[in-house]
């Protein structure tokens, strides 16, 4: 248990360097530098008082055995010594709450985040840990362009929370996650997220399709099957992995490199909602479990089909657009005078170079002047890749198992799911290889313009090389790097020459452009 007192520049198991406090309460979230490894980390310490400290732990350690990339990494766990220790990976980027702060997100783009975050709480679930206190919080859009879950297994402990059905309880903290990014409003526990609270009626949280315009009746429906109350002919989403599957038979639209960007306007709620108090910019601790803290939803009716008897809506009123002001016949025969005179004036012009001087001329004169038409080269478009596959210069004595595990996940069409290498030293590898990276089967001969590589960090130096071609170097722009990598071949290689600061290279889709 901890008992010294804790500040800014403590060293923590030797290598861990306290930099910020991020949160307190309980325990203290910090920014800190793991000195051996050159990287940012997150580092949680706890008061002497707090009871939980051996099961926080405990749960860190079974989280570090999670493989989903979307989750958070967990990379030591201690209580051995006079201060315990929980450090993880540093996730920088947007929270979900910070998102909404702005706007309500396009459907489209909230069901996109949200089927990225419910496969990887099933995920967590298939390994047998439960998030159980999900909120807006927990949810970042990364600035490498991924989607990561904060919290799972640690969150609950530190909450003491508990639950005899934790697949319904994420599921319904998906739902509510789901119904925020829609409508920038929250329907559960007040304490956990700043955004207005939820329209509702007798306790009941309106549907998602009456407080935000151009929601669809599906994904109105499936907030519903998560939140209840339960309906015939409606069945409950009581699993993340339900949802996610839910959600895959909705419109997706692809997320930009951030998801804040294109989103819709704000929303409209059909009944006033509490006061908005703020964004945090901090991830404080999780509040208790509250007994109907999170609303249900009023599930809309179904709109019915129109038949007999039946009285069409009334259209709503048009509005009509002024024309523009007639043009003035006057202008018109002024436009054809002066496209005669210049019709003309060309004439005379084409006759005073090629007219007859009187010699005779050879017939063949000119000819060239009347070639067929050129053939217009086809456009660039996207290929379509066959496989992929790791690549590490040189294969030898220091394999990198990491990059084998995934490499397909570059060409997948899922910005969250990412191809990544394990840690090392340096940005040089720890001199143990040269590059690492994927190489991308073409199914056949292809002609390349260009190479698009997204979901990058940022930092370090990625290379190209098209078939047996040139390498082309480029230095790795944190987002999206697009390399002119021109040849033709039946494979084409990405890889990092530098890694970035992290020491670790991550990349989220490779998207090659080019002709057959």
């Amino acid at each position: 248990m901890s008992t010294s007192v804790i500040e800014p520049g403590t060293r923590l198991a030797g290598r861990y360097r306290l930099e910020e406090r991020i949160a307190e309460g309980g325990s203290t979230l910090w920014r800190a530098i793991d000195e051996i490894l050159a990287r940012a980390v997150a580092v949680r310490t706890f008061d002497p008082e707090f009871p939980r400290v051996a099961e926080v732990v405990l749960a860190a350690r079974a989280a570090s055995r999670l493989t989903d990339p979307r989750l958070t990494q967990v990379f030591d766990a201690d209580d051995s010594g006079e201060n315990a220790y929980v450090v993880s990976e540093w996730v920088a980027g947007e929270t979900l709450e910070q998102m909404l702060a702005k706007a309500p997100l396009e459907p489209g783009r909230a069901a996109t985040l949200l089927h990225e975050a419910a496969e990887a709480v099933a995920a967590a679930h298939a390994a047998g840990l439960a998030h159980l206190c999900l909120s807006p919080r927990d949810l970042v859009w990364t600035t490498g362009g991924t989607v990561k879950i904060l919290g799972v297994a640690t969150d609950a402990v530190l909450g003491d929370r508990y639950s005899d059905d934790p697949a319904a309880e994420d599921a319904r903290g998906l739902g509510a996650m789901l119904y925020a990014a829609l409508t920038a409003h929250w329907p559960g526990d007040p304490e956990r997220s700043a955004l207005p609270a939820a329209p509702a009626a007798d306790g009941v949280a309106e549907p998602p399709r009456q407080v935000q315009a151009g929601i669809s009746y599906a994904i109105d429906a499936i907030v519903c099957r998560c939140l209840g109350p339960e309906e015939p002919g409606r069945p409950p989403i009581t699993t993340p992995g339900e949802l996610a599957t839910a959600l895959r038979g909705v419109p997706r639209t692809p997320l930009p490199l951030f998801a804040g960007l294109g989103s819709a306007p704000p929303a409209r709620p059909s009944r006033p909602a509490a006061p908005v108090n703020g964004s945090s910019t901090t991830r404080p601790e999780p509040a208790a479990s509250r007994p109907g803290a999170r609303r249900p939803v009023r599930p809309p009716s179904a709109p019915a089909p129109a038949g007999p008897g039946t009285t069409p809506p009334t259209p709503p009123p048009t509005t009509a657009v002024p024309r523009p002001p007639a043009r003035r016949p006057g202008n018109r025969a002024l436009i054809g005078i002066a496209a005669a005179a210049l019709t003309v004036i060309v004439g005379l012009g084409a006759w005073a170079l090629t007219g007859d001087d009187g010699k005779d001329k050879d017939p063949r004169a000119g000819a060239s002047h009347s070639a067929s038409p050129t053939q217009k080269a086809p456009e660039p478009k996207e290929l379509a890749v066959s496989g992929a596959t790791a690549y590490q210069d040189p294969e030898g004595e220091h394999p990198d198992s990491q990059i084998r595990k995934n490499p397909g996940a570059v060409v997948d069409g899922k910005p969250g799911t990412i191809w990544e290498t394990q840690e090392y030293a340096g940005t040089d590898f720890g001199r143990l290889v040269n590059g690492l990276g994927v190489r991308l089967d073409m199914g056949g001969p292809v002609s390349v313009t260009k190479v698009r590589i997204a979901g990058l960090e940022g930092g370090g130096t990625l290379a190209v090389r098209v078939g047996d071609g040139d390498t082309v170097k480029s230095a790795a722009q944190r987002g999206e790097t697009v390399i002119e990598a021109r040849g033709s071949g039946s494979s084409v290689l990405v890889w990092f020459t530098k890694l970035p600061p992290s020491c670790k290279g991550r990349i989220g889709e490779i998207t090659v452009y080019g002709t057959k």
